[in-house]
């Protein structure tokens, strides 16, 4: 049995989820989002629970309790509070801007990246090195982030680049002469 599988996800206030079928429908403040469950997974809500079980004994099934469980969560949080990364940039020279919906990033090379921001994340850029990237959808807000720390990842002798705010770049010694 799962542990965390059978942990029900708690519905906040002001979000609606609807069940349809193995269509979950996640509707709050923050905006609306929609998965589809795993066909061996069935999801039913319980008052301002979402009790989530297997439909099947197989390997996979178990496999899968958890997973759809923590997606579930994910889109519930999404709607009502939301997600963000924070990215550092480090490096003489190194900064970002934003020009409409297109990040450009001068990261040490001989040609600015541009960079245009998908829909549904909006980016914030604080003192040409600080980016904050947010949006309702986990994964989405997640594959930005790591899509741009990719331009320039830090690098390890002087840790100039492109890092996560809570990153901890472990720098390397140089050469002894």
């Amino acid at each position: 049995m799962s542990r965390l599988g059978k942990n029900p996800v708690a519905v906040p206030s002001g979000v609606t989820v609807e069940i349809k079928g193995s269509n979950l429908k996640a509707k709050g403040s923050k905006g609306e989002l929609s998965m589809d469950l795993h066909r061996e997974i069935s999801a039913k809500q319980d008052g301002d629970n979402i009790v989530v079980a297997p439909t099947t004994g197989t390997r996979t099934a178990k496999a899968m309790w958890a997973t759809t469980r923590t997606l579930i969560n994910n889109v519930v949080v999404g709607v009502s509070e939301g997600y963000t990364k924070d990215l550092l940039i480090k490096g003489i020279g190194y900064r970002a801007q934003l020009k409409g919906k297109i990040l450009v990033l001068q990261l040490g090379f001989s040609h600015e990246v541009n960079y245009e921001i998908p829909e549904g994340i909006t980016i914030a850029v604080e003192k040409n090195v600080n980016l904050k990237i947010s949006g309702i959808d986990k994964q989405k807000v997640g594959q930005v982030a790591a899509e741009i720390r990719a331009f320039r990842p830090p690098e390890p002798y002087k840790g100039k680049g492109v890092r996560y705010a809570d990153e901890e770049v472990i720098l390397k010694e140089g050469k002894k002469k």
